[in-house]
């Protein structure tokens, strides 16, 4: 147990690198174009799908998995009614992530862990949180509740158009088929879409929070950073399943 409250549970025989994860100035980076609220609309609306299917279960408990510095815990804390009905947990495998959403949110329990080992009993959780972030299918339907919520965020068709403009010659649209765990029944689904214009600095934080950012080079990244007044589509899909 660290004095900031977190646990780590990721001993080193469990580690693939010395500090798994993104690094520190990567995860002060997103944390900062975060907090700009550029996603606030997208943060808000995951509070109130989960406003809307509220379990019986009090507290209900929620997992963010892949949580990073905790920015959606913070937000569903911030914006969901009845918030101390909640008891929230976020983890992830990078270390100095889980140490800065632990120093902004008490009313949280932060652990370094994997997804593929989580360190939670059998059947404990009603809602999964998944915002981009891989898991393991057998770990999920393990720690969720016999009908136990899954809600996950991913790219709608046209995330990030403008941006991605700058690095493929054809963008395309993502696909949208969102894979649910087996056992999984899709009961809602949202598509938020909206425009953003960060400046140089949070257009380049953007950019390293996406799986496109190691195809950016030399020019393609100067050209990114002095574009004027560029404007970039979001486009997200909130996916709400139930297990059965």
């Amino acid at each position: 147990m660290a004095k900031e409250g977190y646990l780590n549970l990721l001993p080193v025989q469990h580690k693939k690198s010395k500090e798994p994860g993104d690094s520190r100035a990567m995860m002060r980076s997103r944390r900062n174009f975060l907090e700009a609220e550029y996603y606030l609309p997208m943060a808000k609306a995951i509070a109130a799908l989960i406003d809307k299917n509220k379990t019986e279960s009090s507290p209900m408990h929620i997992l963010d998995m892949g949580c990073g510095e905790g920015y959606y815990s913070r937000q569903i804390e911030a914006f969901c009614e009845n918030s101390a009905d909640l008891d929230l947990h976020g983890i992830d495998i990078a270390k100095n992530a889980i140490f800065a959403a632990a120093k902004k949110q008490e009313n949280a329990r932060f652990i370094v862990a994997s997804n593929t080992r989580l360190p939670y009993a059998d059947n404990y959780f009603d809602l999964l949180l998944r915002v981009y972030a891989p898991s393991n299918d057998d770990e999920v339907k393990r720690i969720l509740k016999s009908e136990g919520l899954l809600l996950t965020v991913t790219p709608g068709p046209r995330h990030l158009w403008q941006l991605k403009e700058f690095i493929y010659k054809k963008v395309n649209e993502h696909d949208i088929t969102v894979d649910l765990p087996e056992g999984f029944k899709e009961i809602e689904s949202q598509r938020i879409s909206y425009t953003i214009k960060p400046d140089q600095d949070h257009r380049m934080a953007l950019l390293q929070m996406t799986p496109f950012a190691w195809r950016a080079k030399g020019e393609m990244l100067n050209n990114i950073q002095k574009a004027t007044g560029l404007e970039i589509e979001t486009d997200f899909i909130l996916t709400l399943a139930k297990s059965e």
